[in-house]
């Protein structure tokens, strides 16, 4: 069965600017769709004013892999949506967070740190994505470094909590350095942020970068069957009668 995926956008940058317009004209949520669907993945997309941001409960539901893009509008999230995507994570349901999504409500409860903090310029200069994970799926097929031509810098510190594997470093023409692919687990779930992916760039028609993405959705996808756990005052495992 084909893992399942929601591409979850603003897409407000898209309808107001049309420099974005011209780089995305389906939206960077149709970018996404389009190719992850050529992976094979089944793919369903979501918006912000959509009714309940696109995120109901059958939708959510439905999804085996959230991914969050987001940029001027994250406190437009209403907080019952963020509790239950949250709640989707712990539960399993795999989430990757793109490029300025650092700063989404969603991903700064799942650190549990201020991940909106760190340096930015809007450039457009090179980006250097260094793979010091080779052994990872996520980079699985891909050389040492994504060179990445005009994209904004991102630079350190990264307000994040130590990740559980560190994937990329970007390295920027500025001098600067980040943080550019971490994983964690959250519970029975899995989160991967990924760095690249400003509006004004095409950087989501690369190839490296949808191989990144495609790789992703694979690693973060749920086990097809996960044992149910059992909390709270339960009676013991052995019993006098089983001695």
């Amino acid at each position: 069965m084909a893992i399942r995926v929601t591409v979850w956008n603003e897409y407000l940058h898209e309808v107001q600017s049309e420099q974005v317009t011209r780089v995305y004209p389906q939206g960077i949520h149709g970018c996404i769709r389009d190719f992850l669907e050529k992976e094979g993945f089944a793919v369903q997309t979501a918006t912000l004013r959509e009714p309940e941001h696109g995120l109901t409960c059958d939708v959510l539901d439905q999804t085996d892999v959230l991914i969050w893009w987001g940029h001027m509008a994250h406190e437009e999230v209403a907080d019952e949506i963020v509790e239950r995507v949250y709640r989707r994570v712990l539960d399993g349901m795999g989430f990757i967070v793109l490029h300025s999504g650092h700063a989404s409500k969603i991903f700064r409860k799942l650190c549990g740190t201020d991940s909106s903090r760190l340096k930015w310029r809007e450039d457009g200069k090179k980006e250097i994505l260094w793979v010091v994970n080779p052994g990872h799926p996520i980079v699985s097929g891909l050389d040492e470094k994504i060179i990445v031509e005009h994209e904004e810098m991102y630079g350190e510190h990264f307000d994040i909590p130590q990740p559980d594997e560190q994937v990329f470093i970007s390295w920027f023409e500025g001098g600067e350095v980040f943080r550019s692919g971490c994983c964690w687990r959250r519970s029975r779930g899995k989160v991967f942020y990924f760095r690249p992916g400003h509006e004004s760039f095409p950087v989501y028609f690369q190839p490296e970068i949808q191989k990144v993405i495609c790789n992703a959705v694979r690693w973060a996808a749920p086990q097809a069957e996960i044992p149910q756990e059992t909390y709270g005052n339960t009676p013991p495992v052995v019993g006098r009668d089983s001695i």
